[in-house]
């Protein structure tokens, strides 16, 4: 069962320690085309991809192919995005973080009902228990791991030796620009993009 600490009590609404990223924001429309979008095949032309892939390194790339065809499509989408609006900004460290800045989810390779539930979670204040119940098992394991996703993927990248930009981007795309640490209109640009806002 999931419960808080003894003596704990509830994270409000969007504010978990800056060290392990902030709450995913509920946005519920937004939310419901990605969970639509799930069950939709994601091809992508070749021809497209290939241009937007252009700028990682092998390792990022590698990192990139583990993405679930679902997860693999966002970056796509989000990456496409940036480069259509804007095309100056689509370079150094703008692909890696437009492409990877979920890639923390690969390491709990969540259904769509479980990101669902975790992202609830997540919203009510349940973060502070991730760390715990990622060392669990089943169900609870994957929600926990998924809840820490921006922290772990800030992790895969600076071990894939990524730009200290990119990897920031990982660790803070949810959080209020107040506390980014990339640059503000490069940042703004990404977010927009992750949330389709510039579709």
């Amino acid at each position: 069962m999931l419960t808080r600490a003894p003596g704990q009590q509830r994270v409000p609404r969007g504010q978990a320690q800056h060290e392990v990223g902030h709450s995913m924001k509920l946005q519920p429309a937004h939310r419901a085309r990605r969970f639509f979008s799930s069950f939709r095949r994601r091809d992508v032309d070749p021809a497209i991809e290939a241009p937007l892939l252009a700028p990682l390194t092998t390792s990022e790339r590698e990192l990139f192919d583990r993405f679930s065809p679902y997860d693999r499509g966002h970056a796509l989408d989000v990456a496409s995005a940036v480069h259509r609006h804007a095309p100056d900004a689509y370079q150094d460290w703008v692909p890696t973080a437009a492409l990877l800045h979920d890639i923390g989810k690969t390491a709990s390779d969540p259904g769509t009902l479980t990101r669902v539930v975790a992202t609830i979670l997540d919203w009510l204040g349940f973060r502070p228990h991730a760390a715990r119940w990622s060392e669990s098992s089943g169900t609870v394991k994957t929600i926990g791991l998924y809840l820490r996703y921006q922290e772990i993927g800030a992790e895969l990248l600076a071990e894939a030796g990524s730009d200290r930009r990119a990897v920031a981007w990982a660790l803070e795309h949810h959080s209020p620009e107040s506390v980014w640490t990339v640059p503000v209109a490069d940042g703004r640009i990404l977010a927009a993009a992750d949330d389709g806002m510039l579709d």
